[in-house]
């Protein structure tokens, strides 16, 4: 592991399991990042309210406050990564239809050198975000919009709106709904999608991008169950057509 002394983001690692919160420790400082740690989600909330966090490593399965809880409550009035942790495929799967928010998950047992790939790939997509929006902020930037009937995409500062409402999208959300608006008519395979906005290699038992096209429908669709925006092309995969 090479040291990246230009690194200087905060991580929150969130675990019951001393093991897991040193071994992930190890790795992302191995990188440069600075760290902070905690053993359930009560303890993470407290963390936040006192200091700045660039992503959040959230374990699911935890006394007091759980990974689900937190992770709801984070959402509320934070946009950072968060990558939650789970013990069981199966309750990943659980979790993610419950649209708690978070961006990205892996089950354990886990490679140390994959959490750390996509730490990376996450806090990537936010550097960006964040940068985007402080330049339209200081107006050295004109819009960009992306008009999908009724929903309106400003390309700059990241914002959604229908009909004059803003929609709340996380960055990866946000990636998804812009790839397939850009290329209206144009069909994406799950594989295709996964690998242009997360930009790492597809694994065929990865559901993540299925729930996040749930998340998305779930917030810009009048009826997610008969969604005249995101269209599912059965075999082949996604697109966007109006």
């Amino acid at each position: 592991m090479g040291v990246n002394i230009l690194s200087k983001e905060r991580i929150l690692i969130v675990d019951d399991e001393k093991e897991i919160r040193d071994l992930i420790d190890i790795y992302l400082k191995g990188e440069g990042y600075e760290t902070l740690k905690v053993e359930n989600g009560e303890e993470a909330l407290n963390i936040l309210e006192e200091n700045d966090i660039d992503l959040i490593i959230l374990d699911i399965m935890m006394p007091k406050v759980n990974g689900i809880e937190a992770c709801l409550k984070i959402r509320e009035q934070r946009e950072m990564p968060i990558i939650m942790l789970s013990a069981k495929s199966e309750d990943i799967d659980k979790i993610l239809g419950l649209n708690t928010g978070a961006d990205d998950y892996l089950t354990k047992p886990f490679n140390p050198l994959e959490l750390v790939a996509r730490v990376k790939s996450q806090l990537r997509r936010y550097k960006k975000f964040n940068n985007i929006v402080t330049k339209a902020e200081i107006g050295e930037i004109k819009e960009n919009i992306l008009e999908i009937d009724e929903i309106s995409i400003n390309m700059e500062t990241h914002e959604v709106f229908k009909d004059g409402i803003e929609i709340k999208l996380t960055p990866t959300e946000f990636d998804i709904l812009t790839l397939l608006g850009e290329n209206r008519g144009k069909v994406f395979s799950i594989e295709n999608i996964y690998n242009s906005v997360w930009k790492q290699e597809f694994m065929q038992s990865d559901n993540t991008v299925m729930v996040h096209i749930r998340k998305v429908r779930e917030k810009i669709e009048d009826d997610p169950r008969k969604p005249k925006y995101i269209k599912t092309v059965w075999g082949v995969g996604y697109k966007i057509d109006r």
